[in-house]
């Protein structure tokens, strides 16, 4: 069975302090405010929760709440390739710049990742019908290409997903920031997952 590798992407939470520099949504006029990596790890613990009830092999690539430096996830994350063991990794992030919707990436060139991609693609239209799916066709299929360190430097299917824009205002406050929302987002990339991990 195919172990998952989840990249939390960016640092965390220590004694209330966030870990990186930018990756916040704005300060709504509540006085709320999103972490985009506290985010990133909720959506990693709750997908453990389930594989973990599921018997899927996982990895945490990156527990600790400071911000792990890209070559080290890389590292980390190649450390299980070497080692035989068939695992794809997939990396959370919430997205901005003042867009809507979801969208995936995976490296240049046709690859696995791109089927695993549109596993993910196929689950996020399903479980939530009524949002963006942000597409590029050109290479006939729905993910995006980028070089991200974590897509390029990785030997394995790899995949990094953009769940929302967290500086737009219903996105964040109605997805990113409730619970039931964030259930939605676990819920919809563990049913991927379990996709992923039955393909030969």
């Amino acid at each position: 069975m195919k172990t998952i590798l989840l990249d939390n992407g960016h640092g965390g939470l220590i004694n209330g302090s966030y870990q990186t520099e930018g990756k916040r949504s704005p300060l709504w006029d509540d006085g709320t405010q999103l972490f985009e990596g506290e985010f990133n790890r909720a959506i990693v613990n709750g997908i453990i929760e389930q594989l973990t009830q599921l018997g899927i092999p996982y990895v945490n690539i990156a527990p600790e709440l400071y911000d792990v430096e890209l070559p080290i996830r890389t590292s980390r994350a190649n450390k299980w390739y070497n080692d035989n063991i068939d695992c794809v990794y997939i990396s959370i992030h919430s997205n901005a710049g003042g867009g809507s919707g979801f969208e995936a990436y995976t490296y240049h060139g046709e690859t696995k990742s791109d089927k695993y991609a549109s596993i993910i693609y196929s689950e996020v239209g399903k479980q939530f019908p009524t949002i963006k799916l942000r597409t590029d066709y050109s290479d006939g299929d729905a993910d995006k290409e980028s070089s991200f360190h974590v897509l390029k430097y990785t030997k394995m299917p790899s995949i990094l997903c953009e769940w929302f824009f967290m500086d737009n205002y219903h996105e964040c406050k109605e997805y990113l920031m409730r619970t039931d929302g964030r259930q939605r987002i676990i819920d919809t990339m563990v049913s991927a997952i379990q996709r992923i991990v039955k393909d030969d």
